[in-house]
């Protein structure tokens, strides 16, 4: 196999089914490493406002303005004022005049702010900022909320997903709505590879242990962005891309499920 496959979005763009996580890749490293990560093959890069590495990530892209580039807008500036504002200053940390997709990065229930935080993200896109717009973390209620009252339903939800959690019924949603599903966290923060069903299957296929997991969530149809800091592990993440799972493979991994699965906040209590 050649090349990274795309998924396509609602409003007809094409997002690369596997991309680079930047979380908690200091800003100092940020730029050599997603360096790295194009040489390599990745088409797609994932930030965040919070994580406090815009501007090294951007620096990184500099010589590549094709690659699909990701940030969020952080917890305290959501309204729509104060979203339109943090948009500006994301855009100016990473040197840019417009991103491909900017996300709302939790939906924080308590605050009751994200429909209005939606609609500074819809003014976004409509004047050029953000070329697709989507959210993060947003329970079922949340997506269709906004969806009701805007009219406008988001291009991506970046949820928390690994063999671990699955997020079966989140899933259906987004399929229902056509919003397409992006994993945070897809290697279950590296501890899916030490478990011994995946271990199996690695030794089965000859690939590293995390490059069937993230296999696992490509052929599910998901959208997998993993974090890796070394060139090594960047390598040994890409090589998804390079072999297929068996269904008996799939199932085995499927069955990994379990009610106790998350590892990061629950969105219904995070504000």
């Amino acid at each position: 196999m050649t090349g990274t496959p795309t998924l396509t979005l609602n409003d007809g763009r094409a997002l690369p089914q596997l991309g680079f996580g930047t979380w908690q890749i200091e800003d100092e490293n940020a730029a050599d490493t997603v360096r790295i990560a194009i040489d390599v093959g990745y088409r797609m890069v994932d930030t965040a406002a919070v994580y406090q590495n815009e501007r090294g990530v951007g620096d990184g892209l500099r010589d590549s303005p094709e690659i699909f580039l990701q940030t969020k807008i952080w917890n305290e500036s959501q309204g729509y004022e104060r979203t339109l504002r943090a948009a500006d200053k994301c855009l100016a940390r990473l040197g840019r005049e417009d991103v491909d997709m900017l996300l709302i990065h939790w939906p924080c229930p308590g605050k009751d702010l994200f429909v209005e935080t939606w609609r500074a993200l819809i003014e976004l896109r409509e004047a050029g900022k953000a070329k697709s717009i989507g959210v993060s973390n947003f329970r079922e209620e949340d997506l269709r909320r906004i969806v009701e009252e805007t009219g406008v339903t988001p291009a991506l939800n970046q949820i928390e997903l690994h063999p671990g959690f699955q997020q079966r019924h989140l899933r259906e949603v987004h399929d229902d709505l056509g919003i397409v599903t992006q994993s945070w966290s897809p290697l279950g923060q590296g501890g899916a590879m030490d478990n011994d069903t995946i271990r199996a299957i690695a030794g089965e296929t000859g690939q590293p242990a995390s490059a069937v997991i993230l296999r696992w969530h490509l052929q599910h149809g998901l959208c997998a962005i993993p974090k890796a800091s070394s060139r090594e592990h960047i390598e040994a993440n890409f090589a998804a891309l390079s072999f297929e799972l068996s269904d008996e493979q799939m199932t085995r991994i499927d069955a990994l499920d379990g009610p106790d699965g998350r590892m990061g906040p629950d969105p219904s209590t995070l504000d």
